[in-house]
């Protein structure tokens, strides 16, 4: 594998949307370093890119992301002089790494799930903050039928917050394949669509996050997350009440809604 070559693709087919996809087909986009690292700086990137404000993370070919790539992992960056044991705890914290940026990010993230997400596959799906997929995806915790544990880059603390811990349980010690319409059933996915569909529906869906204020959608974002971290409701409630108070009175958001509304048009806001 060489190292120039980064894997990641980047394209802008709608106003303030981006799509990142792993374009290793080839591999079916396993999470080689050689893949990760570009991937997480491509998101870091977009992070900080101002006129983005929708991000859709997808795969080239048949595959979404297949996790570990078992035969060219690649290289480890910034590992000369260290010994294997620390060479095994760089790489856990570079692949973590990649689940938490997407969770930083100010932007919402999409999953366009179009085929087989697997093991660290599996993980990436759950860190994007809604999931669209495909007929043809499946999901698999892949991680018990190699002889391994199933739970890897924070798919024990996601899987249970998404679908619940019984369900959670089921799908990662019998380490079966959770196929489209299962996935959509058990609200893994907000929604399955033909395969051919699968990139105009995020899109469409892209168009309407980006419709509202920019604060309140990535306010929005950031109370989801901390919402699966609070200690109680007494506790998250303050922390929205202060998010709503935050937004309520820095801005002329809501005057603008009600004026559009009594107006018939749709609201333009300003932050």
């Amino acid at each position: 594998m060489s190292p120039a070559m980064s894997f990641v693709r980047v394209e802008r087919p709608r106003p303030h949307t981006v799509v990142v996809t792993l374009d290793r087909p080839e591999r079916m986009n396993a999470m080689a370093f050689d893949v990760m690292v570009p991937f997480r700086q491509t998101l870091e990137d977009i992070g900080s890119d101002n006129d983005v404000r929708v991000v859709v993370i997808t795969g080239s070919g048949r595959a979404f992301c297949a996790g570990a790539d078992l035969e060219d992992s690649g290289t480890v960056p910034n590992i000369a002089g260290l010994t294997q044991t620390s060479i095994a705890r760089r790489a856990l914290e570079l692949l973590d790494d990649v689940i938490l940026t997407i969770r930083r990010l100010h932007q919402p993230v999409i999953a366009a799930v179009n085929g087989p997400a697997i093991g660290g596959g599996f993980c990436l799906s759950l860190a994007a903050d809604i999931r669209l997929a495909s007929h043809d995806a499946f999901f698999r915790a892949a991680g018990i039928n190699n002889g391994l544990t199933a739970s890897e880059l924070g798919l024990s603390y996601l899987l249970p917050r998404a679908i619940g811990s019984s369900r959670a349980a089921e799908i990662m010690l019998s380490g079966r394949d959770v196929d489209a319409g299962e996935a959509e059933r058990i609200g893994l996915v907000s929604r399955a669509v033909a395969g051919d569909e699968l990139l105009d529906a995020c899109y469409q869906l892209a168009e309407r996050i980006i419709s509202y204020s920019r604060v309140g959608v990535e306010v929005t974002k950031r109370l989801l997350w901390s919402s699966l971290d609070a200690g109680s409701l007494h506790s998250h409630m303050d922390h929205e009440g202060h998010a709503q108070l935050y937004v309520r009175l820095t801005t002329q958001n809501f005057e603008e809604a009600i004026k559009a509304r009594r107006e018939g048009r749709p609201p333009v806001f300003l932050d």
